[in-house]
């Protein structure tokens, strides 16, 4: 079996971004020559995420909606005591998971008609990163 890794790196402007990265985890697939296996995406930050869904705008206003109403900003959290502000967040971020495995068939993402994948900011404005990780022959 073969393996093979790439970084993305995201700096959000605002502090909660979803942004459609499947074009760059299939760019990832076709320089690692992989044809059956899977794909592993995962946010290697704990006030992040990844998911897969529909890449269609109201959808991503209703995954918003459900997880500020879960989890809201600004709440009095317990980890705020240590002097941070992003309780909300860390939150989010497990709600959403940190990461996915995608099947490799015929070197491609054995996604669904409409499914995406997602990184999902939820505490932004700083660096961080994703580690891919394709694993196959």
């Amino acid at each position: 079996m073969k393996s093979y890794t790439e970084y993305l790196t995201f700096n959000t402007e605002e502090r909660r971004e979803y942004i459609n990265i499947t074009s760059q985890v299939r760019e990832v697939l076709e320089a690692s020559e992989i044809q059956e296996g899977m794909i592993l995406v995962s946010a290697m930050h704990i006030t992040a995420g990844i998911y897969v869904n529909d890449a269609e705008d109201g959808i991503i206003q209703d995954i918003d909606n459900m997880l500020e109403e879960v989890a809201p900003f600004g709440l009095d959290y317990f980890h705020h005591r240590t002097g941070e502000d992003n309780g909300d967040a860390h939150l989010k971020s497990i709600l959403v998971h940190h990461q996915v495995i995608i099947p490799v068939t015929a070197g491609e993402l054995d996604l669904g008609p409409w499914q995406q994948v997602y990184y999902a900011e939820f505490d932004g404005r700083r660096p961080k990163r994703v580690v891919i990780k394709v694993m196959g022959e």
